[in-house]
């Protein structure tokens, strides 16, 4: 199964980075889900939570975005956000 290289950065550090199975995030024209393979985009975020599934379906990171970027192109997700929480409502301590 083909995979996507993620990567999830905040203003200060990077978030998350690794392969995933699925992307799910909210666009400013709604929610986005992506796989491999998606055709290449450019959408801007609105608040809400990004979720990144791995291959074996479990949730590598879930957490509330209050806007940002999302690109897709050849299988690679970059996610670029201004401030992020882990969905439990404290500080991401993901890194």
């Amino acid at each position: 199964m083909a995979e996507l290289n993620v990567d999830l950065v905040a203003a200060v550090r990077k978030v998350w980075s690794g392969a995933a199975r699925e992307v799910s995030a909210p666009s400013a024209e709604g929610q986005v889900g992506i796989l491999a393979g998606h055709t290449p985009m450019l959408a801007v975020l609105r608040p809400g939570t990004v979720k990144v599934s791995t291959a074996a379906g479990q949730v590598a990171v879930e957490v509330h975005v209050d806007g940002g970027f999302l690109s897709v192109d050849d299988d690679v997700v970059t996610i670029v956000v201004d401030e992020v929480t882990e969905v439990s409502g404290r500080e991401s301590a993901l890194a």
